[in-house]
C-alpha cells in the first residue's frame, strides 16, 4: 500500500475518476484507495458528487459502513493495517450488502424502522449540498455581468512546481486560467488527468508531445488541445500568456526531472 501523501493522492485521482465517471453513466462501481492513514485519500474521495468513502482499519469498520452508508469507495490505511488485515477487510467490505446485519446492529437485521430509514438515506445524501448550491449559484447569477461564474479578485500566483509561471483562475466549473511563462522558461515532461485547450495570448513557444512524438510551434492565436494522460513538454522563447479550460479539478504529474531540465 503506498504510504506517502503525494502517491497516496495521485493513486486516489486515477481511482475516483474512473469511479466518478462510471457513476454519471448509471454504471454501479467500487473503489479501493490507500494512503498512509487512509484519511486522506477518503476526504479526497468524498469530494466527487455520488462518492462515499469510508476509511476502515478494521473488517468490522469494512461490515458497517457498507450495511449502514452503502459505501461505494473503501478507504484503507498503509501503515496501520498489516497485509492480512487488509485482505480481510476488503473481502468484508466487498461481500456485504447495503442494510444487512452488523456489528452495529448486534449482528441481527435492522428494525424495520431503521430499516426504511437506511433506505431513505441513499437519495437523501446524493442531495446534500445541492440546495445551497443552487442558492448560491442564483445569487451569483443575479448579482454577474453576462460572462457568469468568474473567480473574482484574484491575483497571478506562482506555479511552484514551474519555474518562471504564475496562474490565475478566472472561472470554475468548467475550469478555466490564464496562465504567464517567462522567456527561456521550460516546462518539463509532464501530464494531467484531464484533456485541456489552450489558445495563445502572448509570445510564442513549442510544445513535444511525447506520448504521440509530435511538435507544435505555437503564437499569438494558435490553439492546441492535448489529450488527458498525454505527456508533454514546452519551451517558451519570449515572456507568454495563454488561456487554458479543462473539466475537472488541478493536476499536474512531473515525468522529468526538474534540475535534469535546467542544466540542459
Amino acid at each position: 500500500m503506498p504510504t506517502s501523501p503525494i502517491r497516496g493522492r495521485e493513486y486516489g485521482v486515477e481511482v475516483v475518476n474512473a469511479i466518478y465517471d462510471k457513476l454519471r453513466k448509471n454504471l454501479q462501481i467500487r473503489g479501493l484507495v490507500a494512503c498512509g492513514t487512509g484519511v486522506g485519500v477518503s476526504i479526497f474521495a468524498n469530494k466527487f458528487p455520488s462518492v462515499y468513502s469510508s476509511t476502515c482499519i478494521s473488517p468490522d469498520d469494512a461490515k458497517n459502513s457498507r450495511s449502514i452508508n452503502n459505501s461505494n469507495v473503501l478507504a484503507v490505511s498503509g501503515t496501520a493495517t498489516d497485509k492480512e488485515t487488509g485482505i480481510k477487510i476488503l473481502e468484508t467490505w466487498l461481500n456485504t450488502p447495503f442494510k444487512s446485519p452488523c456489528p452495529a446492529s448486534d449482528n441481527v437485521p435492522w428494525p424495520t424502522e431503521i430499516d426504511n430509514f437506511l433506505e431513505r438515506s441513499i437519495e437523501e445524501m446524493s442531495k446534500i449540498g445541492v440546495t445551497v448550491i443552487e442558492d448560491h449559484l442564483k445569487k451569483e447569477e443575479s448579482e454577474s455581468c453576462a460572462i457568469c461564474n468568474l473567480a473574482k479578485n484574484r491575483e497571478f500566483e506562482p506555479v511552484d512546481i514551474m519555474p518562471g509561471a504564475c496562474m490565475k483562475i478566472v472561472r470554475e466549473s468548467p475550469t478555466s486560467a490564464i496562465v504567464r511563462f517567462e522567456a527561456g522558461s521550460v516546462e518539463p515532461a509532464h501530464h494531467h488527468t484531464f484533456e485541456h485547450d489552450v489558445v495563445v495570448m502572448k509570445g510564442s513557444k513549442k510544445v513535444w508531445n511525447l506520448s504521440k512524438k509530435e511538435s507544435y510551434d505555437l503564437g499569438v492565436g494558435d490553439f492546441l488541445f492535448t489529450p488527458a494522460g498525454d505527456v508533454h513538454r514546452v519551451k517558451y522563447f519570449e515572456d507568454t500568456e495563454f488561456f487554458i479550460r479543462w473539466d475537472g479539478h488541478w493536476d499536474i504529474f512531473l515525468d522529468e526531472d526538474l534540475n535534469a531540465i535546467a542544466k540542459e
